[in-house]
């Protein structure tokens, strides 16, 4: 089994962080949102991993082979916003004849059992129940769970059941040539090559599709999803606070505070992860993520995302107040 990871994407809703960052190395619960990703596919026992790079793809290559010198790990370059089908095109030369792959999107965190659906002879796609499924591929399915057809990001859906971004596909031949004949074509669906309609071509052949379902599903491509989902993992974390000693400071769990933080004089919690050697004076912060070397003093944060290296000084006065009097700062 083999995993590809495509995370070439530009990452437009999560700017001005991604004008310097990869989307998939913004941080969330501790560690970035690849080492999520990949930690849980190592421990789904897959070695073999293909990552389809582009914007700042170096930084992600850099980082992967820093963090998990254990992985057999190849990267393929897609210089052009062309599709998720297209990334996978891409990288057919590090798929060998029969072997099956397992495609999870970089931007892409889910509660399932990998191990378990690695494990199962056939192919397979994670879905969802969604509110709104014109954002995203979806899938029309029996009650066995067979997948009868999908379709990205319908007009007008005839299911609410989205596709998670993680297929496991055990006729990858087959999958590539309908990727090739649609390139060759110029077969595109909103503008892009689609890896969903090389899933439907080959259901049209006769190939059977089942789906799995996944506790939880974050698409982690904007700020709102970022922030929930640093949340839930540091409520499954269930960190022990007592290891942090903070200089006059209260700390609410759930937090992850890296190493190296400075913090003094603040209120850290709940829900808030923190990068190494930030330092924090006089911050409350509250449901935020603080980036490695961020400082911020004399702030109250909440609901925020702040950037590596980023510099926060709010207000500090020094006001002395007499009986019946009202300011409002704003």
């Amino acid at each position: 089994m083999k995993a590809i990871i495509p995370v070439a994407g530009i990452g437009t809703r999560l700017r001005p962080h991604t004008h310097t960052q990869p989307k998939a190395l913004i941080p969330i619960a501790g560690k970035p949102i690849l080492a999520h990703i990949t930690e849980n596919l190592i421990e789904a026992g897959i070695n073999d991993f293909v990552f389809i790079i582009g914007y700042l793809g170096d930084k992600i290559e850099q980082y992967i082979l820093h963090h998990y010198p254990q992985i057999n790990a190849q990267f393929v370059i897609q210089t052009s916003g062309k599709g998720v089908g297209h990334a996978i095109w891409l990288a057919k030369s590090c798929i060998h004849s029969g072997e099956e792959i397992l495609i999870v999107f970089g931007d892409t965190i889910i509660d399932a059992n990998l191990k378990e659906i690695c494990q199962r002879d056939g192919n397979f796609l994670g879905i969802k129940k969604v509110e709104d499924p014109r954002l995203f591929g979806v899938a029309e399915v029996e009650k066995d769970g067979k997948i009868l057809r999908v379709i990205e990001k319908p007009t007008i859906p005839k299911s609410n059941m989205a596709l998670v971004g993680v297929y496991k596909i055990k006729d990858s031949e087959m999958l590539l040539e309908f990727l090739d004949s649609n390139l060759a074509q110029n077969l595109r669906t909103h503008g892009e090559f689609t890896l969903t309609d090389a899933i439907m071509q080959m259901i049209q052949k006769g190939k059977e599709f089942y789906s799995f379902g996944v506790s939880n599903w974050f698409d982690c491509g904007k700020k709102e999803v970022l922030l929930e989902t640093n949340s839930l993992l540091l409520k499954k974390l269930n960190s022990d606070t007592t290891q942090y000693a903070f200089e006059n400071t209260i700390i609410i769990p759930p937090v992850f505070i890296g190493e190296g933080c400075k913090i003094s004089n603040s209120i850290i919690g709940p829900n808030v992860s923190i990068g190494e050697n930030a330092i924090l004076n006089y911050a409350t912060i509250y449901d935020s993520i603080i980036g490695p070397y961020a400082q911020i003093e004399f702030a109250i944060l909440h609901r925020s995302l702040i950037g590596n290296d980023a510099l926060l000084k709010g207000m500090s006065q020094s006001l002395n107040i007499g009986d019946s009097t009202e300011i409002n700062f704003g």
